[in-house]
């Protein structure tokens, strides 16, 4: 197995791989070269744009592109080592609708244009639990109205989390913002009254392996923010 540098090396040389940071990782004045052009001069198609948020190795992304090969999904992380795993199996697998980024969430207006995100997937982020650290939450009204900057109008956003405060939490911001969540579950892998419940829980990172084995509930949320 390569080591953590081994991985951060290797990851920069794959064809499915992307780094947009700056020096000190402080944002510049400037669009990543693919802003506006993922369909035209990556993916080579149409077929709608799907993000993960936080997407460590990446096995979702991977897990949502075997399964929607009608659609492009998009891994998005700070840490190569981690999306290293996705990228190297989705080359091996020739997964032709996969790319990883690593970048920062504050930068993902300067990665897509606006429009050209379909939906988004927010799995087992860092939930943040200090009340110092509520702004840093993936769901924090700071980032919705980040994530407009490039979603489709009426695009869609999926949350999992094993994280009661976090999702409660959520759930009172999208109340706050006169939101309607579209589905909401507080026990996934127990609820089946959904059909589309079958299919979120159908694919599962290793966190969510990890922490449903560990006795904790898994809930999922799916908004639109526009």
């Amino acid at each position: 197995m390569p080591t953590k540098l081994e991985k951060f090396q290797e990851f920069k040389q794959f064809k499915n791989a992307f780094t947009y940071l700056f020096d000190n990782y402080i944002l510049q004045d400037k669009n990543f070269d693919l802003f506006g052009k993922w369909h035209q001069d990556y993916f080579k198609n149409n077929n709608p744009i799907v993000i993960e948020i936080g997407c460590g190795r990446g096995e979702y992304t991977v897990g949502l592109a075997e399964r929607y090969i009608q659609k492009n999904f998009i891994g998005i992380d700070f840490k190569s080592n981690r999306m290293w795993k996705g990228a190297k199996y989705a080359i091996e697998n020739d997964l032709n609708n996969v790319a990883f980024i690593r970048t920062r969430v504050e930068f993902l207006d300067k990665v897509f244009a606006p429009n050209e995100v379909e939906e988004i997937w927010i799995t087992f982020p860092d939930p943040q639990i200090q009340k110092s650290r509520i702004k840093k939450r993936l769901t924090h009204p700071k980032f919705l109205e980040l994530y407009k900057k490039f979603l489709k109008p009426n695009g869609i956003v999926h949350l999992k989390t094993d994280n009661t405060i976090f999702f409660e939490y959520t759930l009172e911001v999208l109340n706050n913002l006169g939101i309607k969540p579209l589905l909401v579950s507080f026990d996934l892998h127990k609820e089946n009254i959904h059909p589309e419940l079958l299919e979120v829980k159908s694919i599962q990172t290793y966190y969510e392996k990890l922490f449903s084995e560990q006795g904790y509930t898994i809930k999922y949320c799916k908004f639109q923010i526009q």
